[in-house]
């Protein structure tokens, strides 16, 4: 789907140009896809994650030239040659391989040169059109964009003969503003970036009318004729009406309303006005007592308590100490117990982490009983169709289901069906793994259930043969 079938540039005021509808749009409908003007994978992932397609894998293939791209496998490595070709000549040329933000610059460079700068039909702007924000950068981080510059002109000479420094600077500085993450197959960890320069018109709000969802493509269908290439989808939350602004959000929800406009002023340079900051909604939520309405100063006591070991916790996670990560959850979790709200932040942060732990521990029914408090205060304040929701009912189901509490997985497997046949659609790998374990589970309550019926009514049966034999005693 191609945005100008569904969306208009307009003049958005004092948010720039922005996207409306051109007609009334459903729920989880495409309003369009765009495939990636360019992407790279993370520094840290470079051997863990297909270069081509971005999804994790074990035994990647390396690029037997420059022997930094790893690859599925031949096909897709034939498919992503063309983006990768300029990049792996520089590798070989240069004798390094720069940060992930210089090597995204140069492949947005590589593919400008080949488009010569203009956009494509499908494109409602070209490249060079996105907002870098350089004029609003601080000295330190300006001073960075220098050294990028720097590092550009080393890892591949040829830019010196075609661009200047100054525009150089303005590309790192688009990529640093307009740049969105990339996920693996399963929507767990981000991997990658990459540039969509028609999606970089969609402007943000904290409650918004879309979301973006990664589609990995095909490239194993036997006829070339039938892969399709790696792209974004735009996809409607809700119904938006002809003439209305489409928007995303740049940022998770799950913050204080001062805390979003902090982040998206730090990171995006402009102070968001929505509804939900403006309003402060879900603030009071976020921040909540326990409804024994403890002493504030108690409140203020375990809520800076909760902000050190949620450090610590950190900590511990990326040393990889299951064991500490666990004690310092429980610690926080009884202090906070009748003290704030399910609701409040600090909580569903711990209740997040320490159920994945259980569930890494395989202490499932522990697990399920932290992810069912959890998914209760996410139901609260998250909006009905959010992917995050979705993502966090789906695991918490799956909890469940290994708790062997099967009817409670089922529903919660259900309902994380339902929200990402919105956001990610019915050929999405994650919405084809739920929509296999909505099957399974079914067929398991279904047997569990006709398993309760035959032992009722051997009961049953046992209960009256014993009274028909008391009978002829008599």
């Amino acid at each position: 789907t191609t945005p100008q079938r569904n969306l208009e540039v307009f003049d958005a005021g004092v948010k720039g140009r922005g996207l409306k509808a051109t007609k009334e749009l459903h729920t989880g409908e495409v309003i369009f896809s765009e495939p990636s003007y360019a992407a790279v994978v993370f520094d840290s992932l470079v051997s863990q994650v297909c270069h081509g397609c971005f999804r994790h894998q074990t035994n990647l293939h390396r690029c037997a030239q420059c022997r930094f791209a790893h690859y599925c496998n031949r096909t897709c490595q034939t498919a992503c040659w063309e983006e990768h070709k300029q990049e792996c000549a520089a590798i070989r040329s240069s004798g390094f391989v720069p940060n992930e933000k210089i090597r995204l610059a140069a492949r947005v460079l590589w593919r400008r040169r080949k488009d010569q700068g203009l956009a494509s039909d499908n494109q409602l702007v070209a490249v060079d059109l996105l907002e870098h924000h350089l004029d609003l950068l601080p000295e330190g981080e300006l001073k960075k964009v220098h050294e990028d510059v720097v590092s550009l002109l080393k890892f591949w000479s040829g830019t010196t003969q075609q661009n200047s420094t100054e525009f150089l600077s303005h590309i790192l500085g688009l990529i640093r503003n307009n740049s969105f993450p990339l996920k693996d197959q399963r929507g767990l960890q981000d991997v990658g970036l990459g540039i969509f320069p028609s999606l970089g018109l969609v402007n943000h709000d904290c409650w918004p009318s879309c979301t973006v969802t990664f589609n990995h493509g095909n490239q194993s269908a036997v006829s070339s004729a039938l892969h399709s290439r790696k792209r974004m989808e735009l996809r409607a939350l809700r119904t938006i009406p002809e003439g209305e602004e489409v928007t995303i959000s740049y940022v998770d929800f799950l913050n204080l309303s001062a805390d979003r406009q902090k982040q998206l002023k730090e990171h995006f340079y402009f102070d968001c006005s929505c509804e939900h900051c403006s309003r402060s909604v879900s603030d009071d939520l976020m921040s909540a007592a326990a409804e024994t309405k403890p002493p504030a100063e108690k409140v203020k006591e375990v809520t800076a308590f909760s902000k050190e070991s949620l450090e610590k916790i950190e900590k511990a996670r990326d040393a990889g100490d299951h064991s500490e990560v666990l004690k310092l959850c429980q610690e926080c979790l009884e202090k906070q117990e009748g003290v704030v709200a399910n609701t409040h932040l600090s909580r569903l942060r711990v209740l997040s982490v320490a159920s994945q732990v259980l569930s890494h521990l395989k202490k499932f029914s522990e697990a399920a009983e932290l992810a069912q408090k959890m998914v209760e205060g996410y139901m609260k304040l998250y909006h009905p169709n959010n992917a995050q929701l979705g993502m966090a009912l789906m695991r918490a189901g799956v909890t469940y289901w290994h708790a062997g509490q099967i009817e409670e997985g089922h529903k919660m497997i259900c309902e994380a069906y339902r929200i990402l046949m919105i956001t990610h659609g019915p050929n999405h790998s994650i919405t084809k793994d739920l929509e296999s374990m909505r099957t399974q589970t079914e067929m398991e309550l279904k047997m569990f259930k006709e398993n309760d019926l035959n032992m009722k009514a051997a009961e049953k049966k046992l209960q009256m043969t014993t009274r028909h034999q008391l009978r002829g005693c008599l």
